[in-house]
């Protein structure tokens, strides 16, 4: 079999395979444990330990299959393509390894956040005990934001379902090897919907006319992640998203932390952050947000990856 390395990106094409070269501070059993979490889910599958997802790349979509290697020396996962529908260039597989290095946050150095949390009194029996966990992402901007309004002020199990509903209704599927495999709707798909349109999807009318504001928004290309990451901070990110109608601190951040991979993120309002704090305190009480400042004190530029360690302790 033909196949060569592509060594600067880290990546081994072999046909229907790639090899793909991870971090030291990964284990895919770790984040195969986060996936496990959403029973419900509708985007991916897990069957045997790995992960399958379709996802697009280019003017085709394919479903891969992901799972992890066991080498002792060089940590890789392999990404294997199904249904005899292998890309035929380079520059697609390309497309394909770009998006699970994303959404496995696979470019962000941990070494720092690791040496911080080792000390901090909160975060340290986290990174013992879920090492190699990546802040799994959602890498296309409309659907994080459409995430981040779908979970307003609901529970975990309730909003599964309302994602579940959208995307089977407004979203794209295709088949392989006997199953279905779902794809999250596009802007331009509710963009050009009416409130009575999304009465399949049980959300109140507040959301869905969030939902259909901000995929115009986007549609008009005047929300997009290019200029959320070119703002070039922070905050000014953070302002952008605030300004329109729907979207809160908390989804914001939400937005920032698992769209925008910016680690400064924090959604200190979130509830799952406070349970968590709240069990490993050993405390009947949420935290104040003054508490909550002090507790943080030190993980400045990390908010993100503690808040996403810390939900861990909830599943």
């Amino acid at each position: 079999m033909n196949h060569f390395i592509r060594t600067h990106n880290t990546w081994e094409d072999l046909g229907d395979e790639i090899r793909l070269v991870v971090p030291q501070e990964f284990s895919f059993a770790e984040n195969l444990k986060y996936f496990t979490n959403a029973p419900n889910e509708c985007l991916y599958r897990l069957k045997d330990q790995k992960i399958y997802k379709a996802i697009a790349g280019g003017e085709e979509t394919f479903v891969i299959e992901i799972s992890g290697v066991d080498l002792p020396l060089i940590p890789m996962i392999t990404l294997r393509f199904l249904g005899n529908n292998t890309p035929a260039l380079t520059a697609t597989k390309q497309t394909v390894v770009d998006y699970v290095r994303d959404w496995f946050d696979l470019d962000k150095d941990l070494a720092p956040f690791y040496e911080m949390a080792k000390t901090d009194p909160l975060l340290h029996r986290a990174v013992e005990s879920f090492y190699g966990l990546r802040c799994i992402g959602i890498p296309n901007l409309f659907e994080a934001i459409c995430w981040g309004i779908i979970g307003q002020q609901i529970n975990l199990t309730f909003a599964y379902t309302l994602k579940r509903e959208l995307v089977e209704n407004f979203g794209r599927h295709i088949q392989c090897e006997g199953e279905d495999y779902w794809i999250f709707p596009r802007a331009e798909d509710i963009a050009c919907l009416t409130l009575e349109d999304l009465a399949p999807v049980r959300m109140t009318v507040k959301k869905c006319e969030y939902l259909i504001a901000v995929a115009k928004l986007i549609v008009e290309g005047t929300l997009t992640k290019e200029l959320l990451l070119e703002s070039g901070d922070f905050k000014k990110a953070e302002k952008m998203l605030v300004s329109i109608r729907g979207i809160g601190p908390w989804t914001a951040n939400y937005v920032l932390m698992r769209c925008l991979r910016m680690t400064s993120a924090f959604p200190i309002d979130d509830v799952g952050l406070h349970n968590s704090i709240k069990f490993l305190l050993g405390t009947d009480r949420k935290p104040t947000k003054e508490e909550l400042l002090q507790l943080s004190a030190t993980w400045t530029n990390w908010e993100s990856y503690a808040t996403f360690y810390l939900w861990r302790f909830l599943y």
